[in-house]
């Protein structure tokens, strides 16, 4: 990957225009301190004070940090700094690369489907002691899930998912393999295909299977899973007209486990890598599976359909089966599953479940490090009973009574669990709700900073 980047670049410090973040209430230069009074900066957290020179063009600006700097909170000066090339002045060396990474996260646009694009835009220079390379797979990594969450469904169908995946396998020489439509009941993926059957042949469901390192038997094996919904209907339980909009979303979780994954064979950490994503298209027509029916899994385990729109854990069943049989050290599972879960934590704070101590303590300190947080919840054995089944071995939506859908639905996903190495699933949204600088509505990165960091804690890479 290039060390340069349309938003945080490499070299020419010394024309670009300095940034001074300042402290509440701090010391400032005699002839600033009459311009900051004028127009009421006192360094409160995210002020922001454009200065100018003698002659009224740009001289650089001040930052509010408030009583301490955050870090994160650069990410909004993308969106507020005039256009130029800028530099941070007056943060410590770890602050200042924090601060850098957070802001080529704000500059993200999707401008796809805009006939005119400002390309006019503030540019950051990367600061001193940063490595810019290693930030700039991240920055990568977070808006390719970004992108692909906000393209819309007809343009990000399964085939576009398998397409980018192949990509991905091809850049890391990974190997892939795809199984799709009628094929994946000769291949044993039963649920899958019964999500995905009644969309358009265009749009037949699909697992997708990358594979790299996997003949390095030295090392350990990690696998990512993720939930790739096209978009969701509901199905025969029709989603209402507000809950279906933003539905084009809910792959997120497929998007966000590619993103991951491409993001672990970029740094070459020291393990074996699979990523599987099952990408269905949960849509109406005569073929599709109904509320009563009864469905096969992969795992064997028979699964009563009692609402069509609890389907991410029908596919994520057979996906989380199938890497089982990799006999994996650790999995992470990633899926817009449940409503339940933005009622519980709301749209910022993704549910993290997982029956493993230590790795839910380095996953919470991994996003508390790198500002991308989660919050564990319990996988309650009181609540297992809610998805038992009169008719089956399990049943998809969780009985009345437990009214914890999130936690039900992770229940849900423990039974299909490798059974081998520890796992954890991550309940993400994928989206910003509303707009603000640095966060523009729409498609968001949740968990694959945090997760990428614990990661390579666990698996460093050899100096």
């Amino acid at each position: 990957m290039s060390v340069l980047h349309p938003d945080l670049l490499s070299a020419g410090a010394d024309q670009a225009l300095p940034v001074h973040v300042i402290l509440k209430d701090g010391v400032l230069d005699p002839a600033v301190a009459v311009w900051a009074r004028a127009h009421d900066f006192t360094g409160k957290a995210g002020q922001l004070l454009v200065l100018p020179d003698p002659k009224g063009t740009l001289a650089g600006a001040l930052f509010g940090a408030g009583d301490s700097f955050d870090p994160g909170s650069a990410r909004g000066l993308a969106a507020r700094l005039p256009a130029g090339v800028w530099r941070l002045e007056g943060l410590p060396v770890a602050e200042a690369g924090a601060a850098a990474l957070a802001f080529a996260l704000g500059a993200y646009r999707f401008d796809r489907y805009r006939t005119r694009s400002d390309t006019a835009r503030p540019r950051l220079i990367a600061p001193d002691g940063m490595d810019v390379a290693g930030t700039l797979r991240i920055v990568a990594a977070c808006e390719l899930a970004r992108e692909m969450v906000d393209t819309p469904a007809a343009d990000m169908g399964p085939l576009q998912i398998e397409t980018i995946a192949r990509e991905i396998a091809s850049e890391s020489r990974a190997t892939i393999a795809v199984t799709e439509g009628e094929a994946l009941l000769d291949a044993n993926y039963p649920a899958i295909h019964a999500v995905g059957r009644a969309a358009a042949p265009a749009r037949q469901p699909r697992i997708i299977e990358i594979g790299w390192q996997l003949d390095r038997t030295d090392l350990p094996l990690v696998a990512l899973v993720g939930k790739g919904v096209v978009f969701d209907s509901g199905g025969l339980n029709i989603k209402g007209g507000a809950g279906m909009r933003n539905m084009k979303k809910d792959m997120g979780g497929a998007a966000h486990a590619l993103a991951l994954g491409r993001l672990v064979m970029q740094s070459n950490l020291p393990v074996r890598l699979v990523v599987l994503v099952a990408a269905v298209e949960n849509a109406i027509s005569a073929d599709a599976f109904r509320p009563g029916d009864v469905l096969n899994s992969r795992k064997g385990l028979t699964i009563e359909i009692g609402n069509t729109d609890a389907e991410g854990r029908l596919v994520l069943a057979d996906a989380l089966c199938r890497a089982g049989e990799h006999t994996p050290d650790l999995t992470l599972d990633f899926a817009t599953l449940t409503g339940a879960a933005r009622v519980a934590l709301g749209p910022e704070l993704p549910p993290l479940y997982t029956d493993d101590d230590a790795l839910a303590a380095d996953l919470l300190e991994a996003g508390r490090a790198v500002a991308d947080p989660l919050w564990r919840m319990p996988l309650w054995p009181g609540y297992r009973a809610a998805i038992d089944s009169e008719l089956a071995d399990v049943r998809n939506d969780s009985a009345a009574w437990a009214q914890a859908g999130s936690v039900t639905a992770a229940l849900f996903l423990q039974r299909f669990a490798p059974e081998t190495g520890v796992w954890a699933h991550m309940d993400i949204f994928a989206w910003n709700p509303r707009a603000r600088p640095g966060w523009p509505e729409g498609g968001e990165a949740q968990a694959i900073r945090a997760c990428f960091a614990m990661l390579a804690a666990r698996f460093p890479v050899a100096r």
